[in-house]
């Protein structure tokens, strides 16, 4: 199994974490039927999401598998006055990641990361490797510390 850029930043970390693959499907990229193809609940997944506010520029977002961004939380707590979301044509581009495969990590531009809150209790979770069909597993503190991401109530 080939490393992504995600598996070589925390390798640099040295933070623990596991691949696992499953196969995917052009239509069915959401995070429970991710969560049910590798065997972890909906809330353990954290998708990755790129947004625009109309101050800050692109940013991305973390949140649990089984919730919705909420835009207008977010641009409160980033000091924005509207948050949108990225069109999905111009994902690749930003984050060099196409859409389903997405990370946190590795993305080729340094962008503000927000995470939610939530994701400072939990022992596993699992993010994008970078590639579809490849999730890595670790702690959510893992990812805070990977990311260096602000911890915002955003969902």
């Amino acid at each position: 199994m080939e490393k992504t850029n995600a598996c070589r930043k925390l390798d640099v970390l040295k933070i623990p974490y596991t691949l696992h693959e499953y196969e995917w499907d052009e239509n069915q990229l959401d995070a429970q039927t991710v969560a049910e193809k590798v065997g972890v609940l909906s809330n353990q997944i954290y998708k990755t999401l790129l947004v625009q506010g109309d101050k800050m520029g692109v940013m991305i977002t973390c949140i649990p598998g089984d919730r919705e961004l909420n835009l207008k939380r977010l641009a409160t707590e980033s000091g924005n006055k509207k948050v949108e979301m990225v069109p999905l044509k111009d994902i690749l581009h930003l984050s060099g990641y196409i859409r389903g495969g997405v990370s946190p990590l590795g993305i080729k531009k340094k962008y503000p990361i927000y995470l939610d809150l939530s994701v400072e209790s939990m022992n596993l979770i699992s993010i994008s490797a970078g590639r579809r069909g490849l999730q890595i597993f670790m702690s959510g503190a893992d990812l805070i510390v990977a990311t260096e991401a602000h911890l915002v109530e955003i969902t």
